[in-house]
């Protein structure tokens, strides 16, 4: 298996045990990550993200496959299930990620899925019947960097840093 196919690996299984530590290791420290949700991440808001997901999620369940991986770049298939913390309802996530590489790390990552599905299962009615539409994305895109802002300030104030 390819070193870089081996970085995918290590990333997914991280991620499947919620160890951030390991998910920060296998990023470049000016990663860029992209999804049509968060949109784009750079750095430590990317590891942000994985911080809040992994610490949020206790029943966050994460399957991966269909690894492949060269010396520039590489892809995955991975699902995410998990109940969405807003509503209480349970999405099953499909994603395909692109990932670009540099000295061993992953340097870019863009997870792409279906946001119309992920709407209707995370949302419910609402999200079945706007799902598609520019605005909710605008608006889930804002609600989603509230929610890193919200968890970096909290996990970086001072008596975070302290306790």
């Amino acid at each position: 298996m390819h070193p870089n196919a081996q970085l995918v690996v290590r990333f997914y299984t991280s991620l499947q045990n919620s160890d951030i530590e390991r998910i920060k290791s296998c990023y470049a420290p000016d990663v860029m990550y992209w999804d049509p949700v968060f949109r784009e991440l750079h750095g430590e808001r990317a590891i942000a993200m994985w911080d809040m997901l992994c610490e949020r999620g206790d029943e966050l369940r994460v399957e991966f496959g269909d690894v492949q991986a060269d010396n520039d770049s590489g892809s995955a298939r991975w699902e995410a299930r998990y109940t969405f913390s807003r509503t209480g309802r349970p999405v099953h996530n499909l994603i395909t990620s692109s990932f670009r590489f540099a000295d061993g790390r992953i340097r870019e990552q863009r997870d792409t899925f279906d946001v119309h599905r992920w709407a209707g299962m995370a949302l419910g009615a609402p999200g079945r019947l706007l799902g598609w539409t520019p605005p909710l994305h605008a608006v889930l895109h804002r609600q989603s960097a509230k929610l890193i802002d919200d968890f970096t300030s909290k996990h970086h104030a001072p008596e975070a840093l302290e306790g």
